[in-house]
């Protein structure tokens, strides 16, 4: 694998380093928590902002499964040299939990959510999101086993 990538692709302990798109996924895919955090925080204003990104209280339920392997994920990337196996097993967890996102907003708009500019734009964004995660050389590099 060194012969692939540019020596500055590396950490000074000879790891790849995580790829940039990666955190941006995660953070795709921990969205609803994100609106968690965002509404706990403004506290008169945090039912007006959960109505207004999930209407229906089921959805956002729903909405945070998909963030817990990506939060998970997260916290473990900086010690993936202690957990080998379960690092190498955690991107197959990303795909799953990204392909379930995207097949619940698929359900979502067949009974009749509205195409609204944002669900469209969150659409596209994981279906981009999971094509990176089955097919990124590098995404499938870092989380190799043996870091070769």
């Amino acid at each position: 694998m060194s012969g692939l990538y540019h020596p500055s692709d590396y950490d000074t302990h000879g790891n790849l380093r995580t790829p940039l798109l990666f955190w941006c996924i995660l953070l795709l895919q921990g969205r609803t928590w994100f609106v968690l955090v965002l509404a706990a925080a403004s506290r008169q204003q945090g039912d007006a902002i959960l109505g207004l990104f999930y209407p229906e209280r089921d959805n956002f339920w729903f909405g945070l499964l998909p963030g817990i392997p990506a939060a998970l994920a997260f916290l473990i990337s900086g010690r993936r040299h202690l957990y080998p196996r379960l690092w190498a097993a955690w991107r197959w967890g990303l795909i799953v939990a990204q392909a379930g996102v995207l097949a619940w907003q698929i359900v979502l708009l067949w009974q009749g959510e509205e195409l609204s500019a944002i669900t469209l734009a969150l659409l596209i964004a994981d279906v981009f999101a999971l094509w990176w995660l089955c097919s990124n050389r590098r995404l499938r590099d870092y989380f190799s086993v043996s870091g070769e």
